[in-house]
């Protein structure tokens, strides 16, 4: 009887010797599923229309990206002033779960550009934007259009609102855009507020957060020269498309591919950045 007790108590033994070996192994091979899942990839995009123009135009470039698995939050700036667009862009960013690429077209640059320094913004996407240093507006850059470039058919202002002579949009604005779809655009313009045009920048986003741009190389509205000179002084990372002002009507695929180079790559850049001071330094 005694030794079947000692059989017993060694065979307990070895099984909760195994057991313990079993549970250490199991915990190890979590904690390396877990790191090998660790994604480097924002999931969040938020985009800011421009102005004359709300986010409806953006539909194609949405559908594109939550197809592909990503969280689009699309704002309704109001374009009346730069600190109402600013503060309702940031109020989409805290509904976001985490962090997010920030997508701004036209005017919108200048709203990403100042909205893009809350610490949930990984990455910024110009499209076609204006992307200001501090202390210039969208007003200042456009007085400093390279020479010989499109002057965009804009309206005598309207108690304190701009809009593009709509017989002339469609040329100007959305060239490459079916007819009914640009004429549309034409008689729905947003009200665009002189105060938005003249909004100046506090803080320059860019300066500490990597960025992407698309230049279009047919806009009319921002001259393609000016959009180059722009996305180098922020040290963008730049793809150019034959497009219009309205390329992510036009072509929201190729929107949408450069916004996702900037979700998977923003991470992993601004860190190497910020390591390196490179934009900070500038």
């Amino acid at each position: 009887m005694k030794h079947n007790a000692m059989a017993i108590d060694v065979g307990t033994r070895i099984i909760y010797s195994a057991l313990a070996i079993m549970t250490i192994m199991f915990s190890a091979g979590k904690d390396l599923i877990a790191q090998t899942n660790t994604s480097t990839v924002v999931k969040n995009i938020v985009i800011v229309h421009g102005g004359l123009v709300d986010g409806s135009g953006w539909k194609g470039v949405y559908k594109a990206l939550k197809k592909d698995g990503y969280m689009v939050a699309i704002v309704q700036n109001p374009t009346i002033s730069l600190a109402d667009d600013v503060a309702v862009t940031k109020r989409a960013i805290a509904a976001q779960n985490g962090p997010v690429i920030l997508v701004g077209h036209s005017y919108g640059g200048v709203v990403i550009t100042e909205a893009g320094n809350d610490p949930k913004v990984a990455g910024l996407v110009y499209v076609n934007a204006f992307a200001p240093d501090k202390g210039e507006s969208a007003a200042a850059l456009i007085k400093n259009a390279p020479p010989g470039a499109p002057v965009p058919p804009i309206l005598p202002p309207q108690d304190g609102y701009l809009f593009l002579d709509k017989a002339k949009f469609p040329a100007a604005f959305a060239a490459d855009v079916s007819p009914d779809v640009a004429s549309f655009m034409a008689d729905s313009q947003v009200p665009w507020g002189v105060e938005a045009l003249s909004g100046a920048i506090t803080q320059t986003a860019w300066r500490t957060k990597p960025s992407w741009y698309l230049v279009s190389t047919e806009d009319r509205m921002i001259p393609p020269d000016a959009q180059r000179a722009m996305s180098k002084r922020a040290d963008s990372t730049v793809v150019e498309v034959k497009g219009s002002h309205a390329v992510y009507v036009s072509q929201p695929q190729a929107v949408a591919h450069l916004i996702e180079k900037a979700a998977t790559g923003a991470l992993v850049v601004g860190q190497e950045k910020a390591r390196g001071g490179v934009l900070a330094a500038k």
